[in-house]
């Protein structure tokens, strides 16, 4: 590799992703159709992105032979899930390569009292809270003042794992308990009428784009639904989420794919939930509906080619499908899914993440469908749901 290729990442040929998930693959595939070839670090020898990556290192993050490795043969590294060591990157960011996302904007990810300042130091509303640390602060006012609220670990909780719902001082006490007296943070519950996500993509130069607003439906903590147009957010309230999601991009001085979700409350406030320095299960879609997905955005900020603004072309929902489905009854075999039949549906598009074994719980894949119009494309999708034995939206 000569002085001048290994400087530039667009012209390096070899990209690095820390991670083996759905979200790496996605990022591989958008890469690979760009003429990159694609190492990933990933130490289970059977994920999706190590599959379709054109070199594999199975090894932990951090194992200092495979980051040389890593370092030997590519120029920039970007992530695709926010528990991947900040010191790596770091290391890797001071060894020469272009980081992406950068490190000190992935460690604010990685803990939510973190984020929480981060939001307010932005200017971005989000629920009170409290950071619990030690029993002594289970019983504090402030805390106190909070009930009923959310419980939720500080590091590593995800789609509604490491939280619970806690409505008296006893509950709190009994939840904190559960999950390990572990650093927590405590919010007040509000009065919640829907989410929404916005996905931004900004580069190095502070150029920033973005994904259209995108309406979300949870169930039991994990996205089931997303909708785009989002069908009941006022303009208004989708041009905020847009200007807190660029806030919070530019105070990070942050390079890549950031996605911020929302609450929208009753009264119709928006305050944020929780931001992940990656593409996010919600933007999705964008593979099918958009002309610019979010995976190309985080190549572009990858390699510093041009950001263009995304152009959603078609209204979409978006339908994650969980290994649930492939045990319609309780204690069956794994049986696929009838794909063919959802297939014969109009404007469907079926993507399968390559997971050896199907589990419950687990996402195995998702399921856009795009139309003409909004009703088309909500008509179809139900259509969906009700071929597969998935509950209406």
């Amino acid at each position: 590799m000569s002085e001048a290729s290994a400087a530039s990442p667009a012209t390096a040929g070899m990209l690095a992703v820390l991670g083996g998930g759905q979200l790496g693959r996605m990022f591989v595939h958008a890469a690979q159709a760009q003429g990159f070839r694609v190492l990933v670090l990933e130490p289970d020898p059977h994920s999706p992105a190590g599959a379709a990556a054109d070199s594999h290192l199975g090894a932990a993050y951090d194992d200092a032979d495979a980051l040389a490795q890593l370092q030997a043969a590519c120029a920039a590294v970007t992530t695709e899930f926010e528990n991947v060591p900040s010191a790596v990157l770091q290391h890797l960011a001071l060894a020469g390569l272009a980081v992406s996302p950068p490190a000190a904007a992935v460690q604010v990810c990685q803990h939510r009292a973190r984020e929480k300042q981060c939001f307010m130091s932005a200017g971005v509303p989000c629920a009170p809270y409290a950071l619990i640390e030690s029993s002594s602060e289970l019983d504090s006012p402030a805390v106190a003042s909070l009930l009923p609220g959310i419980l939720k670990t500080s590091t590593l909780g995800y789609d509604g794992k490491g939280q619970a719902s806690v409505a008296t001082s006893a509950e709190l006490a009994s939840a904190w308990e559960a999950m390990g007296r572990v650093s927590c943070v405590l919010e007040q519950k509000l009065p919640l009428a829907f989410e929404i996500s916005v996905i931004v993509a900004r580069g190095r130069d502070g150029t920033i784009v973005h994904l259209p607003v995108q309406q979300n439906l949870h169930r039991q903590g994990v996205l089931a639904v997303t909708q785009v147009p989002a069908p009941d957010v006022p303009p208004d309230t989708a041009r905020q989420a847009v200007a807190c999601a660029a806030a919070l991009a530019a105070k990070l001085d942050y390079v890549g794919v950031l996605c911020i979700e929302f609450f929208v409350l009753a009264d119709g406030r928006l305050v944020a939930n929780e931001m992940a320095p990656r593409p996010h299960n919600s933007g999705h879609y964008s593979l099918d509906a958009c002309d610019v997905s979010q995976f190309d955005l985080q190549l572009r900020t990858l390699v510093g080619w041009p950001l263009t603004p995304p152009r959603l072309h078609s209204p979409a929902v978006m339908l994650n499908l969980m290994g649930d489905l492939w045990f319609p009854e309780a204690g069956s075999a794994a049986q696929t899914p009838d794909w063919p039949a959802v297939l014969a549906l109009p404007g469907v598009h079926l993507h399968l993440y390559g997971k050896t074994e199907p589990r419950r719980g687990r996402k195995m894949g998702h399921l856009t469908v795009t139309a003409a119009s909004v009703a088309q494309a909500r008509d179809t999708a139900l259509q969906a749901t009700a071929l597969l034995g998935l509950p209406a939206f």
